[in-house]
This record gives structure tokens, sequence and C-alpha cells, in this order.
């Protein structure tokens, strides 16, 4: 099912498809996933990887956004927190509930942090993950070993969700596929197609793979690119006038030790206005993020040395146990798709966040903005708003109560293979039918070698880079450790695709040329 030459055979063979999305990110894969699952035939076509971009490199929160609640954008608070619980309920493998602390240095930051957690709480309604509560400076640094307690007046804890990105992004994009839809990694689209009224209606794709183009039609084509959006409108119009800024966030990744108990940290004012949280995540811990507007963008940003010293500084003002440079495992950016200001503001907090949905003259419809967390609300807006153009049938959406490929209500987060949820168990048959699978790929990493057969047989991954950044986290979690395994998995990869010596050489030498950058040198 998950077979690439049967999901390319498909385009072979069907020319004429209802909806065609191009972008594998989080927001296409929510609207492959809300199209196949009201009915109709679906494509979705990503140019990499399934959330090559921005969909890999979150802060793994599921959240509403506290932030967001002190600009006092009521609703966009309230939208993701539902859907904050429909996350949880349909990916409960993926997501999790994670206690926060706010660490109080100032009587008064109790009172005001204590009211406004209580605001996030009555908007979260019956799908709430956790009453807020006050906590005394005895029990925030019982909690908080590592945190800097001179002048400690307190805490506040809250809950949020936790997740792991880029495997939600593969289950939706394998839910898809088992809901009747084509998705399809590593095949990027080229050019749209027009009909003679300048209407869009289809793509040239290209199968990086092959080389070979196809020529597909469809009644509607949705760019859901992030960051790659002005692209696309740009082969609509080439006066197309850009609206998208990127922004960019960095995200550093620490040993346990740093942050050893289960309590994410959350900072709610740094040096310059921002928020930075310190959170668990496959047992070490991640810190970010911050917030710079760049006039460039690219599939590998690379993190800037001021981002990198605001974060380290920021983490030594509220930890006792000093973080250095050296003490880095893996640094990694993305790119958030703000809507372009028109002011020319440089301010990426007064942008809006908020998802846009527009509609070309050439009836192109994009999506941009939003986050991980509203994915499944912008794929229904998206759909809903092209049936109301008249370009699909009127069907309802059905991805409320949806589970993601995987979902299996009980989760044992004490093995870390709990990640695969309802698939842990094929893995473990690969494993019995031949042990030496089960061996870890590296001595300071739980995963087995199992795992990266399992990458390509079932998770659609092509080469190294999809195996170790997005299907088993190495190259976000120990940039080190993924560059040292890099030839024993090229060569596990080389016989599950039957490929050559040279591919597998060239793969190795295309993999650690990105890796070095998660390297913090």
């Amino acid at each position: 099912m998950f077979n690439r030459e049967t999901l390319i055979n498909k385009i072979n063979t069907n020319k004429n498809w209802d909806v065609i999305i191009i972008g594998g990110g989080a927001t296409g894969l929510g609207v492959a996933l809300d199209c196949t699952t009201r009915g109709y035939k679906t494509l979705l076509l990503e140019q990499v990887d399934f959330a090559k971009g921005t969909s890999s490199r979150s802060t793994k929160l599921v959240h509403g956004g506290v932030r967001y609640l002190a600009q006092g954008n009521i609703d966009l608070v309230r939208e993701a927190l539902y859907e904050r619980g429909l996350m949880l309920k349909n990916a409960s493998h993926l997501v999790s509930n994670q206690s926060f602390i706010i660490p109080n240095y100032r009587w008064w930051d109790n009172i005001f942090y204590t009211v406004g957690l209580k605001v996030y709480d009555f908007l979260s309604g019956k799908l709430s993950f956790g009453k807020s509560v006050r906590i005394k400076k005895s029990e925030t640094i019982s909690r908080l070993s590592t945190l800097e307690t001179s002048n400690l007046t307190g805490g506040v804890v809250y809950h949020d969700g936790q997740f792991d990105d880029s495997r939600l992004a593969i289950n939706i994009a394998q839910s898809c596929i088992e809901n009747g839809a084509t998705a399809i990694n590593h095949c990027r689209v080229k050019n749209l197609l027009k009909d003679e009224k300048g209407l869009v209606n289809g793509v040239v794709a290209i199968d990086t793979e092959t080389n070979i183009e196809y020529t597909l039609n469809a009644k509607t084509v949705i760019n859901a690119t992030g960051v790659f959006t002005d692209e696309v409108l740009k082969m609509d119009d080439t006066s197309a006038k850009n609206t998208i800024r990127p922004s960019q966030g960095i995200h550093l990744v620490f040993d346990k030790s740093f942050l050893p108990g289960n309590d994410a940290i959350m900072i709610p004012k740094t040096d310059d206005g921002r928020v930075l949280f310190l959170v668990p995540w496959h047992d070490k811990v991640l810190v970010g993020t911050t917030d710079t507007l760049l006039d460039s963008h690219s599939l590998e940003p690379k993190p800037l040395e001021k981002e990198i010293n605001f974060i380290i500084e920021t983490a030594n003002k509220y930890l006792n146990k000093d973080v250095t440079k050296s003490d880095v495992l893996s640094i990694f950016a993305g790119l958030r798709p703000l809507a372009a200001p028109k002011d020319k503001s440089e301010k990426t907090k007064e942008i809006s966040r908020s998802h846009k949905i527009i509609v070309s003259d050439s009836e192109l419809i994009t999506i941009t903005g939003g986050k991980w967390t509203t994915y499944r609300r912008m794929a229904q807006d998206t759909v809903d708003k092209i049936i109301e153009l008249n370009k699909l049938p009127n069907a309802t959406c059905k991805t409320k109560d949806l589970l993601i490929h995987g979902a299996n209500g009980t989760v044992d987060r004490s093995n870390h293979l709990y990640i695969y949820g309802t698939d842990k168990t094929k893995i473990e048959k690969l494993i019995r039918e031949n042990p030496h699978l089960s061996e870890p790929l590296h001595s300071r990493l739980q995963f087995t070698k199992a795992e990266v057969i399992f990458a390509v047989r079932h998770e659609m991954a092509r080469t190294i880079e999809d195996v170790l950044a997005r299907r088993v986290r190495v190259l976000f979690l120990d940039a080190k450790a993924a560059i040292e395994i890099t030839p024993v998995v090229g060569e596990i990869i080389r016989e599950e695709l039957n490929e050559t010596d040279d591919w597998r050489a060239q793969q190795i030498s295309e993999f650690i040329k990105i890796a070095d950058q998660y390297v913090l040198k």
C-alpha cells in the first residue's frame, strides 16, 4: 500500500483528479486527508519528503499558544485548544499531556500568571489537559532540580500537549493512503496547467528519482507549500507580489541532565519579550525558540550566531547547571511562513499567526499561516472554501473523530517503540524473524536497525536523510551520532531498495553535508 511503485503507477494510470495538493507538510497532508475522507479523488505531491521543511522543525508542542493569549487573540487560542484536544484523542501514540512550570521571580508574577492561565484553562473547555495551579517555592525547586533558585518566589503549573511532529506527518500521509488518496514524496511540481479561460486545471510534476515527467489534470489545485508559497504563486502569475515573509526559529537539544524531571519550563518573558521553552523530548531536552525575520528561505535554513547566543544566555539565567556550546547535541532551524507585513514591520510578534486562504484570479487555492496544532481545522476551512466556490461537490468533513494511522489508545512510554503505536508489533515481528535487527544503531541511542527497514518498507522513506531526520529522529537528537551511523544506515537502505554501492556513497556524502549543519562547532 505504501510502496512507491504502486503510488507512482497511480499517477501513470490516472491523469484526472478532483484535487491536487502541492506540499507535504502538516497543512498539505491535513488537506489531503480531509479531501480523501470526503470522497474526492486526491493526489498530494511533495518535492522532497513529508515534513522536510517547517513541519519537522517545530518546538514539538501541541498548544493553544499562551503568548497569543497575552496578545488578546482569544479566538485563535480557543480554536487551537479545541484542536489540541482532538489531536490527543486521534493520535494518542504521538501526542501527550505535558506539564509546564513557569518559575516566578517577582511576587506579582505569581498572581499575573495564575490569573492568565485560569483563562487558558477556561478556554480549553471539555477538552482540558488539566487545571493550572500555583505552587510554592519548595515544590518548584523539588520538581525542577536544575532551576536557578535565587529570588525564586514560586511557580505556576499548567498543561499543554507535546508531540513528535514529523512522525505525525508520516502517520497522516499513511492515513491519507489508507483512505484512498495518493501521496508521493520526492515528486516536484514544476508548472501549473491552465485551461483556455486561464483557470488552473492541473500540474506538470517530475519524479525526482527517475526524472520522468507527468501531466496531471484536476478540478482544483491547492498550494500548501509553506515558505515556498510565493514560488507557486509566481508559477501562476509571474508578476505576483510576495505574500510570505519567513521568520526563523531555532532550537538547541541537550542531554536530559539539564532538565531531569518530567516537567517542562516556560519562560514567559525573555530579554527580547518572547517566550522560551525547555521541553523534555525523546529522553533529551529541547530548548527554543527564536523569531528572526529573514529576507530569503531555503530547505536547510542555517541558525544565526546571535540566535544561538540568545538561547544559551537565556537558559543560563534560569538554570543552575551551566549550559555551553559544547553541550549542544543538535541544533536545527525552521522557517515560519508568516504573512508579509504591509507596513515593513520588523516585529514578528505582530504578524498574524492565524491561517489565511487565498483564491487567485486563476482559481488556484493557497493556504498559508497557521501552526501544527490547527492543521486539521486549516484543512477543513480550505476544503469548505473550495466547495463554496463550486469547484467540488458538497460533502461534510469527516476528520474530527478520525484516528490517525498508529493511534491505539494505550501507550507504554517506557519502550521507545511507543511512537509507532499499533505498528510497534510489526517492528517486533521483524526482530523476531531476524534477531540482529534489534541491535541499536548507536551506543548513545535506543533506535534499532529494524526501524530503518520499517521506515523504508512501510513509511515511504527513500534516503538516509528521510530515515535519520524524520523517521527515527537521530539527526534532531544527536547530530554527531547521526553522522557516525551513516554508513551502516546507508547499507541497510541500499539493500532494501536494491540500489548500487555508488548510490550508497552518494547518499552518505549528501547526508553528511546536511548533518554537519546540525553540529554546533
